[in-house]
């Protein structure tokens, strides 16, 4: 007998609106932008047939990165992340910002 495989769920799709939840729940950013750039991807590797849910940049900062190098302030959000990259998120670019 076989096992699903737990790594992506396509009934699950990633939204910005769950991200953009997501992040505030466990960052509390102080500036947050969660872009979905999947459509600009269709046809790549990673990318799914419905041109969403795969492919999103996040411009965020964060009173949690204050001393952190940016490397560690990056292991924050992929750590936030980890459900919708199990959903499926392919590539996640992230930029981190100095508050505004």
């Amino acid at each position: 007998m076989s096992t699903p495989s737990s790594s992506v769920n396509p009934a699950l799709p990633v939204r910005v609106k769950e991200i953009e939840q997501q992040l505030r729940a466990l960052l509390a950013p102080t500036h947050l932008e969660v872009l979905d750039e999947s459509a600009a991807h269709a046809g790549h590797a990673g990318a799914n047939a419905q041109g969403f849910g795969s492919h999103f940049r996040v411009r965020i900062a964060s009173p949690a990165f204050a001393g952190k190098s940016r490397v560690a302030c990056h292991r924050l959000v992929y750590d936030a992340m980890q459900n919708f990259i199990n959903q499926g998120l392919h590539a996640l670019a992230i930029e981190i910002v100095k508050d505004q």
